[in-house]
């Protein structure tokens, strides 16, 4: 497998990784404290850039997508998985959580060509986009 990019802003939630990862002596991943507006990892190396219910949380996506832009190889996918904008019991608030349509219009803003919306399902609805 090759290498493996991660950032957090929690400090915290690295160290706990890092230390997981060296007891399963697990080499290939390279994480970093920091945020994904200021952080590109590596230029045109990534196979697959994933966003696992995250994107409605950056305080600047546009800009996220911009650094993962940079860092997809010219054959790679983003892929973005996040919350259904409905009302439910679970996950973030309504109020912060972005619509199928709004993803989709951040991620082409970026200079990707997404693939309409599937569901993954009953709470999630995940994009997949290329250069």
């Amino acid at each position: 497998m090759g290498k493996v990019y991660g950032i957090d802003t929690n400090a915290e939630a690295i160290r706990r990784l890092k230390g997981k990862m060296a007891a399963e002596n697990l080499t290939n991943l390279d994480l970093a404290t920091g945020k994904a507006e200021e952080w590109v990892a590596c230029e045109a190396c990534a196979d697959i850039v994933f966003f696992g219910t995250v994107l409605h949380d950056f305080a600047d996506p546009s800009k996220v997508l911009v650094n993962a832009r940079k860092m997809m190889k010219p054959s790679g996918l983003l892929v973005d998985l996040d919350w259904k904008k409905e009302s439910m019991t679970w996950g973030p608030p309504l109020s912060i959580r972005f619509s199928e349509e709004h993803a989709s219009q951040l991620i082409k803003a970026a200079g990707f060509r997404a693939e309409a919306p599937e569901l993954s399902g009953p709470f999630h609805y995940m994009i997949v986009a290329r250069l």
